[in-house]
């Protein structure tokens, strides 16, 4: 064979080879290019800082496979991406503490972690039976880190799991097993859990069934997947409103005979001479072996302190937009509940809606709801008034300075999206410690 035929022949063997390149080439190229706007653009959102469990890559050991990316369930929010062969975090705000990254990457070059460094997280330190340093004292759900729905309720099935296997458990006599505080997730498992072991527990919720899930605008869409809850079996949800959810544990509250005491709230809890707890509240006083704290991180609403603030007319959470048809309605906060609540209340007919934030910008929303707000202000629907406070609630007005200017306004309702007092002064008074986390495990 002469060299020019062992030319072609190479030529004819490469060429696909190059052509194969130069498209693999063009294509990770292009998805660098689209993950780094994407992440460009939380960043300009301000939008950087994960709300609860997050991953931290080592990209060191990452190889690139896109494993981490493909096992996210959250994909569609895009929240890991590839960028030069190595995965990133593209949009920390939206990375809800799922795990399945971690799971995933064959070189084991994720960590999960709590906090950053420029942002600590307060978490109780927790062992793994979800005993605290209190003995008899257990924490699981939302109030540990986990605040995705089947995390939570993974862990308040383990944790009543772990409280069952206390030699003292079902043993009779006048005191409780175990008193569960909250009925969101992790709390409705753990009381499962609890009757199906045969325990004596009670439960009691400061607010109702559902916990923080029920504290969701009408029709927010949670996501949650395959989870089991002791004698009811698993449940099958992967994209659900906060009602048909919600719906479903009154279902289950109605034919498992669970039984709640709403609108109670722990005010102490004492150790009893002869071993357990005495736990007030502000309607009963409870004498138990054990305590299971299921509830949340918003803790006590943050308020405003202005005069007339402790009128009926103003709340510190949206329930239903409609009770707002024909009114006007204040929204005072510059997050994502916050706008949420006012273009959802700007929707409904006749109302005239202000949107009240101290900042000149809205740094902590995602771009989907600036944009809605975007849309309403320009539709008309909704008055936008940036780098303002609410000096006072009137009647039937509300005073806001804006740039050192006074406005009154009509106003029917306010609702104050200013965030929550988390509950860390009340584990610390209760005696459990609690450590700010900042980018550790």
């Amino acid at each position: 064979m002469n060299v020019q035929a062992e030319f072609y022949q190479y030529l004819i063997i490469a060429t696909p080879l190059l052509a194969i390149w130069i498209l693999y080439n063009w294509y990770k190229t292009t998805q660098t290019r689209g993950n780094l706007a994407i992440k460009s653009e939380a960043v300009v959102a301000g939008l950087t800082e994960p709300a609860s469990l997050h991953p931290i890559i080592n990209s060191n050991i990452c190889l690139g496979c896109g494993s981490c990316v493909n096992a996210c369930p959250e994909a569609k929010h895009q929240v890991l991406g590839l960028i030069d062969n190595k995965a990133e975090l593209l949009n920390p705000a939206d990375c809800i503490g799922h795990g399945a990254c971690k799971t995933a990457c064959p070189a084991d070059a994720i960590q999960l972690v709590f906090g950053t460094e420029r942002r600590g997280l307060d978490i109780p330190n927790v062992k793994p039976d979800f005993q605290t340093n209190i003995p008899g004292i257990y924490i699981a759900g939302e109030l540990g880190g986990m605040g995705l729905i089947k995390n939570a309720t993974e862990q308040g099935r383990r944790a009543m799991d772990e409280i069952a296997k206390v030699p003292e458990m079902g043993s009779g006599g006048d005191l409780l097993d175990v008193l569960v505080v909250g009925a969101g997730p992790a709390g409705i498992t753990a009381t499962l859990g609890a009757m199906e072991k045969n325990l004596k527990v009670m439960t009691i919720e400061q607010e109702s069934l559902g916990g923080t899930v029920a504290q969701f605008p009408r029709g927010k869409l949670v996501m949650t997947a395959p989870a089991k809850l002791p004698i009811v079996g698993e449940f099958q949800f992967k994209e659900t409103t906060k009602e048909k959810l919600i719906e479903f544990w009154s279902e289950v509250e109605r034919k498992t005979g669970l039984k709640v005491n709403y609108k109670e709230r722990v005010d102490h809890i004492d150790h009893l001479p002869e071993g357990g707890f005495e736990v007030t509240t502000n309607k009963s006083v409870y004498r138990t072996r054990a305590v299971l704290l299921a509830i949340g991180r918003r803790g006590t609403p943050r308020k405003l302190g202005v005069p007339g603030e402790d009128q009926h007319k103003v709340v510190y959470r949206l329930v239903d937009p409609a009770q707002y048809q024909g009114k006007h309605v204040l929204i005072v906060g510059g997050g994502d509940s916050a706008l949420e609540a006012a273009t959802s209340i700007a929707d409904e007919p006749g109302t005239t809606v202000t949107l009240s934030y101290r900042s000149g910008a809205f740094g902590r929303a995602k771009e989907k709801n600036r944009r809605k707000v975007d849309a309403a202000v320009e539709s008309g629907r909704l008055n936008l008034m940036l780098s303002s406070t609410i000096s006072e609630v009137l009647e039937s007005e509300v005073v806001l300075n804006q740039n050192n200017e006074h406005y009154r306004i009509p106003n029917d309702g306010v609702i104050v999206c200013a965030g929550g007092i988390l509950p860390t002064g009340f584990l610390k008074q209760i005696g459990i410690e609690v450590e700010t986390k900042y980018g550790t495990a």
